[in-house]
């Protein structure tokens, strides 16, 4: 049995704190073991062994961006942080991306568009846990290495060619996926069903194959908040680091 994912949350609010924890641990597979109100109590939590962090950026003590620093610095590699942040300016959003969290959640957001995030994040999670299956040589291969002693093997990648060299999953296909990735961008995020009139497919077919790219970390998940109902979900490609 897969153990659950071990969850920090940090938030300065006590009222948001309280419902992030409850969002978490209402998530399948997710357990929380803290929760933390300052930048210094978070980092003293995640000595002890933390999963994953739901990190805020604005915090009394030091920034959200300062805990990042500082996890990084220590060689806390281990741990994954989800900022979860109102935090709009340019500048913060940068140097929160730049310590490569494995998403950015903008406030407010509703308890589906937490659990969403968090379910991704378990997929791509399991996916780097499983170990890569063997890619056989072909014929070509060993003709390069014999001639240069050295052979380039697909390896999984981020970013558009992520699929490239990979097994694909069943109802996936490599000229739709191509399409797909074709129709999206780093910088504009687009819907499902922009990408389904971009490629000519229907939006549940465009959605399988979004949905396989999110697993495989080839495309990132953001959220546009309309007056009423339920966040849209946008989609990107996700930067090659």
């Amino acid at each position: 049995m897969t153990p659950p994912v071990r969850v920090l949350v940090v938030d300065d609010d006590a009222g948001a704190r309280a419902l992030h924890v409850r969002w978490v641990a209402a998530t399948e597979g997710f357990e929380v073991v803290g929760a933390a109100a300052s930048g210094s109590a978070a980092l003293a939590h995640v000595e002890h062994g933390v999963d994953l962090v739901l990190l805020d950026m604005r915090l009394p003590d030091i920034s959200g961006v300062e805990v990042l620093h500082r996890m990084r610095l220590a060689g806390v590699e281990a741990t994954d942080v989800l900022v979860v942040s109102s935090s709009r300016d340019q500048v913060t959003v940068r140097q929160a991306l730049a310590a490569h969290p494995v998403g950015y959640l903008m406030k407010p957001f509703d308890r589906e568009a937490l659990q969403d995030r968090l379910r991704t994040y378990a997929a791509e999670r399991r996916g780097r846990e499983t170990p890569q299956r063997a890619v056989p040589m072909g014929q070509g291969d060993v003709d390069r290495l014999l001639a240069t002693g050295s052979v380039r093997v697909p390896v999984p990648a981020r970013g558009a060619a992520a699929h490239t060299g990979q097994a694909l999953p069943k109802g996936v296909s490599a000229p739709t996926l191509e399409r797909v990735v074709a129709a999206l961008d780093p910088a504009v995020a687009r819907s499902a069903d922009e990408v389904a009139a971009a490629t000519g497919t229907s939006r549940a077919t465009a959605r399988r194959y979004l949905d396989h790219l999110v697993a495989t970390g080839a495309i990132d998940l953001a959220h546009r908040y309309g007056r009423r109902g339920r966040p849209q979900v946008l989609y990107r490609l996700a930067p090659v680091p």
